[in-house]
C-alpha cells in the first residue's frame, strides 16, 4: 500500500500534496468465515467510496507516477522505477480494471481526492498455485493513499473493505496480495497489518514479475470498524 502526491480526476478537489509505503456498504451481508457486519450500529462513514469511471484514468496514472517518484527518493527501491512491462501495458491495464469494474475511488466528505484501490475476483496463475485460485479470495492491487492523510489508517481500513465487500459478492474466505519484491518496508507494512509471508517467486529474470512476494490473511479477520469508515456513495450496476 502506498501514499503518495494525488493529480485529480474530474469533479475532484485537490488535496495538498503528500505518501506511505501496491449494493450499499451498510447492507453487506458477509457470508462465508462467519463474519456479521452489521454496521447500522457504527459511527457515521467518514469517507466515500465509488467505481472509479474512464474520466479517473489521469489521477489514479497520477497517484501512480508521484509515489513512485516519491519512491525513488525516500525508500531506494526499484518499485515503479519504470511502468512494468512497458508504459502502454501498464497504462492498458489500469483501464481495463476502470472497464471491468474493478478499482475504486476514495473521497473525503468534501469530495477531495485522497486514494484508489482494485479488487479482483480471480488471481494471475503465474503468481497463485490451482488450490490457492480454487479458494475464493480478494486479490487487491494499486492500493494508494495521497500522503497528507500518512497516518491515519486510511489504507488499513481499504483492506478491509474490500475484503468485507468481497465476502458479500462471492464468499471471499482470503484477502491476497503481491507486493513488490525488493520493498522490504512494504512487506513488514503488510505483516504488521496481519498478513502472512507465504513466498516469494524467483524467476528467471527479476523484471519479468517484479511483485512476487505473496501475502494473505484471512476474511474471518475483517475489522468491522474500518469497514464502516466508508460509504459507497453510488449503486453497483
Amino acid at each position: 500500500m502506498l501514499t503518495l502526491p494525488t493529480r485529480l480526476s474530474a469533479g475532484s478537489r485537490l488535496p495538498s500534496p503528500s505518501i506511505i509505503p501496491g449494493a450499499c456498504l451498510g447492507s453487506l451481508a458477509a457470508v462465508g468465515a462467519g463474519l456479521s457486519l452489521n454496521l447500522g450500529a457504527m459511527t457515521t462513514p467518514t469517507y466515500r467510496i465509488r467505481l472509479a469511471v474512464p474520466d479517473d484514468m489521469p489521477a489514479i496514472l497520477g497517484l501512480i507516477g508521484s509515489s513512485a517518484a516519491w519512491l525513488q527518493e525516500n525508500k531506494h527501491t526499484d518499485q515503479w522505477a519504470r511502468p512494468w512491462p512497458n508504459r502502454d501495458e501498464r497504462d492498458a491495464r489500469v483501464a481495463q480494471g476502470i472497464r471491468d469494474g474493478l478499482t475504486w475511488m476514495v473521497e473525503d466528505r468534501k469530495g477531495v481526492l485522497i486514494g484508489t484501490v482494485t479488487c479482483r475476483e480471480h488471481g494471475n496463475d503465474m503468481l497463485w498455485t490451482p488450490t490457492e485460485l480454487a479458494e475464493p479470495a480478494a486479490y487487491v492491487s494499486r492500493l494508494i493513499v495521497s500522503r497528507d492523510r500518512a497516518g491515519q489508517g486510511i489504507g488499513a481500513a481499504l483492506i478491509h473493505w474490500v475484503g468485507a465487500r468481497a465476502v458479500d459478492q462471492w464468499g471471499a474466505n482470503w484477502i491476497r496480495v503481491d507486493v513488490w519484491t525488493s520493498n522490504l518496508g512494504l512487506h513488514d507494512y503488510y505483516k504488521g497489518q496481519g498478513f502472512e509471508h507465504l513466498r516469494t517467486l524467483d524467476f528467471q529474470h527479476y523484471w519479468e514479475y517484479p511483485s512476487a512476494a505473496l501475502f494473505h490473511k484471512p476474511t474471518a479477520e475483517i475489522d468491522k470498524e474500518s469497514v464502516a469508515r466508508f460509504e459507497l456513495t453510488e449503486e453497483v450496476g
